[in-house]
């Protein structure tokens, strides 16, 4: 391999982040309490963070914190809290998702470094260059790539790359996933997914777990992923124990670090350790190509750990069955039901080989595990392991002893140094603090090797008691002279006293004052402002457009691709008198060639005199560089939860914004306040896509639905190369738009892309929609629950 790559690590427990550092991770990555993605892993609260700063510092780790989850207008005042926090203790980065987290810190936290999370959906290299314009540090590129498509976003772009190499795989595009919240209000987006893709569902009476992928494990392609532009290597699993991570780190590590001419025995060794980490069964995902074939096995449980076999019956509180693997104990088990419900998890505290206890018995072994569940289980439940005697065994008592010695905290400091007229000038930064200062010094003429900044970094990186680090070092145009080193030590205690004193009696000013700052500069709602009905109709293609366009109606939308346009050229003459009226919708995901012809196609309309155009992913906005009299709405997929993400929104050029449709009726009457900050408009009806996946199932066909145990239906297209899953129910809050206007919402997008004019429940949707009449079969999602 060319470079060295970080190994990036997850830590859902203080048992995981020890377990993830002795391993042997450059960096790990861990979510606070509140904000985090991974909601039911344990999480850390500020005080633990400060300790695991300080202690990977101390080791020359890094640690970043997710604050990658949607947030609500009421939770703007927590989520400064938590940035103000999180740049008073030094964090090496925040992974976000949600553009208020950008905005605030970007404005108020300048010093946090800010990674674009892989729920950003950004797949390629435009959406890469908005990150870089954004000021972003790193991108985590989607899932769904090829190693051919990551290769060319980074020889299109600068920014540092982030790829995920291990664990569990979502069936549908990260960030791009409502199937939870569709079913009990449980957002992905919030942290709080339920998991639906890994039930089983009927087709054809067949069943299958169709939307349950393996897990990804890249361990052969390595030295692919450096060469193809990745940086950081990311490891998945906040929810998983320190017994995984253990494995998973040192399996990557054992790997990374073979010389060329053992790489291949070092993969091997690392898969025998893979396969102690209890996971599904591997795939390599899109990284082995456009369309893997391992990915998503409809005969295979999508539950983790290594199968052992089924329960032949259950005697005196204890299983009995025939073990296909090694069992000790100390071992965790888990017994799966053969229904959809969840398995039910204990450890071996007692094993038994007939009559008699032992304490292991070997493969191929009758055994009875006594359990703590009494007629729990029945004949014929899966029963797997899920951890091993083996297991990372420091106990949480013990980390915690572990992160109370953890050494003083230091703060990063860059320096920048000038000689010039026997003074020596330094500019120093550190945890937000300037201090420019010169000192008076007997500079000689070098015999040999000068002055350096090699030399420099050398004195200065010598802290003491100080609590600061060297982390950059800058000495440009330095004369061929010595200093001696007695006088460069002076400085560097004089400068660093000084300055460590100025960050202990600042550090805590500092906060308050900004998170009072940001606090006031959040914008008062107003009332519920008064405007006249606009509705944008969605339609699938030409011939339904004009079958659509009806009174009431303002503005009609049509997709972008060459399949609706195969001639970009002729549009004029096809949908001129539409041409004030007509917005032309992005697919929101552009991959190769398809994101060159729709620039090429958005300057040919442009030309024409088409003007609007309906943004759904971050990688759209570089499509309209240059482009002057566009108008560009955002849909709903550019997430809109609270007026900070609608004031960043119009900073990128945004226009008129699209609310969450996930989004529950409270949440919607807070943000109507903001309307004055940019026009707001609310999805009303649709045939919402709960997943939208590059994973193709052949096997499952349109005409046909696919049923859930409780008979709930879904139907599955093949819609412009990907896959997508909706419900037999659409989404409608027609029937409400009058509730809808008294909150302050009068802008409707009435999604109808993929219905058919022929069929009658168009006619009701639209006559609904004229006379604000319920539409029957359909459901309001979370609009009058609360959205979690």
């Amino acid at each position: 391999m060319t470079k060295r790559p970080e190994l990036l690590a997850p830590a859902g427990s203080l048992e995981a982040f020890f377990a993830a550092l002795e391993a042997g991770a450059d960096a790990v990555y861990c979510g606070l309490r509140d904000f985090s993605a991974r909601a039911r892993a344990r999480n850390f609260t500020p005080q633990e963070l400060d300790g695991m700063v300080r202690l990977a510092h101390d080791r020359d780790r890094r640690l970043y914190v997710t604050v990658n989850t949607l947030v609500k207008e009421a939770e703007l005042p927590q989520l400064i809290d938590t940035l103000a926090t999180l740049a008073e203790l030094a964090v090496d980065g925040v992974i976000l998702q949600d553009l208020a987290v950008w905005r605030l810190a970007r404005q108020h936290f300048p010093e946090l470094p800010l990674h674009a999370s892989t729920q950003l959906t950004v797949h390629n290299a435009a959406g890469v260059r908005q990150l870089e314009r954004m000021g972003f540090r790193r991108a985590v590129l989607a899932r769904e790539l090829t190693l051919a498509e990551i290769a060319a976003i980074r020889a299109a772009t600068t920014l540092p790359l982030e790829h995920f190499i291990h664990g569990a795989l979502c069936f549908s595009f990260s960030g791009q996933c409502y199937f939870s919240s569709w079913l009990g209000g449980k957002s992905g987006n919030r942290g709080r997914c339920a998991q639906p893709c890994r039930r089983r569902y009927q087709y054809r009476g067949k069943p299958g777990y169709f939307f349950s992928p393996n897990d990804l494990s890249a361990i052969d392609l390595l030295p692919e992923l450096v060469r193809a532009g990745i940086s950081s290597l990311k490891i998945e699993g906040r929810m998983k124990s320190a017994e995984y991570v253990a494995n998973v780190v040192r399996a990557y590590r054992l790997a990374l670090d073979a010389p060329a001419g053992r790489r291949r025995e070092a993969v091997q060794e690392a898969k025998g350790l893979l396969r102690d980490a209890f996971g599904r069964p591997p795939t390599r995902g899109f990284l082995g190509g456009a369309e893997p074939r391992d990915i998503a096995v409809a005969a295979l449980k999508g539950a983790t750990g290594r199968f052992l076999g089924e329960v032949e019956q259950e005697r005196q509180g204890g299983i009995v069955f025939t073990c296909r693997d090694r069992l000790h104990l100390g071992d965790r088990l888990r017994v799966q039901p053969k229904s959809d419900a969840a398995g039910t998890a204990f450890t071996i505290k007692e094993l038994r080989l007939g009559s008699r206890g032992v304490k292991q018995a070997p493969a191929g072994s009758r055994v009875t595990v006594p359990s703590p569940f009494r007629n729990k289980f029945r004949k014929g439940d899966a029963i797997y392991k899920v951890s091993s005697e083996q297991a990372f065994t420091l106990s949480d008592a013990a980390a915690r002893r572990r992160l109370a010695a953890a050494p003083p905290r230091r703060w990063p400091l860059a320096l920048n140094l000038t000689l010039a007229d026997d003074r020596l000038q330094l500019e120093a930064e550190a945890g937000g603090l300037s201090l420019s200062r010169d000192y008076p010094v007997t500079a000689y003429p070098a015999e040999g090797e000068g002055l350096t900044p090699e030399v420099l970094a050398k004195v200065f990186a010598a802290s003491g008691d100080a609590p600061l680090r060297l982390s950059r070092l800058t000495a440009d145009g330095l004369p061929p002279v010595v200093i001696p080193p007695s006088r460069l030590k002076e400085i560097r205690r004089e400068l660093f006293r000084e300055l460590g004193e100025q960050l202990r009696h600042d550090a805590g000013r500092r906060r308050r004052q900004r998170r009072e700052e940001a606090l006031a500069a959040l914008h008062s709602a107003g009332p519920a402002a008064g405007g006249r009905r606009d509705v944008l109709l969605l339609a699938g293609n030409p011939k339904e457009l004009r079958v659509l366009d009806q009174p009431g109606i303002d503005r009609l939308g049509l997709p972008l691709t060459p399949a609706v346009l195969p001639e970009p050229a002729v549009a004029s003459r096809r949908f001129g008198a539409l041409r004030e009226r007509l917005v032309w919708d992005l697919p929101f995901i552009l991959l190769g060639e398809r994101w060159d012809w729709t620039r090429q196609a958005v300057q040919t309309l442009v030309a024409q005199g088409f003007r609007r155009f309906r943004c759904n992913n971050l990688g759209h906005l570089p499509l309209f560089d240059d482009l002057d009299g566009v108008e560009l709405t955002s849909g709903y997929r550019c997430f809109s939860l609270n007026h900070q993400a609608l004031l960043a929104w119009r900073e990128l050029g945004i226009a008129e914004a699209t609310l969450y449709v996930e989004d529950d009726r409270e949440n919607l009457r807070a943000l109507a306040g903001h309307g004055d900050l940019l026009p707001l408009n609310l999805v009303v009806h649709a045939s919402l896509p709960l997943l939208v996946s590059r994973i193709r199932l052949r096997e499952l066909r349109a005409d046909t639905p696919v049923e859930s145990e409780r008979g709930e239906g879904y139907r599955v297209r093949h819609e412009d190369g990907l896959l997508v899953l909706r419900s037999a129910e659409d989404f409608s809050l027609i029937g409400r738009l009058r509730e809808l206007a008294t909150l302050g919402l009068h802008r409707y997008t009435v999604d109808l892309s993929h219905a058919r004019t022929n069929d009658p429940t168009v006619r009701r949707i639209l006559d609904g929609l004229r006379h604000d009449q319920p539409v029957p079969g359909t459901r309001s999602f979370n609009y009058l629950g609360t959205l979690e």
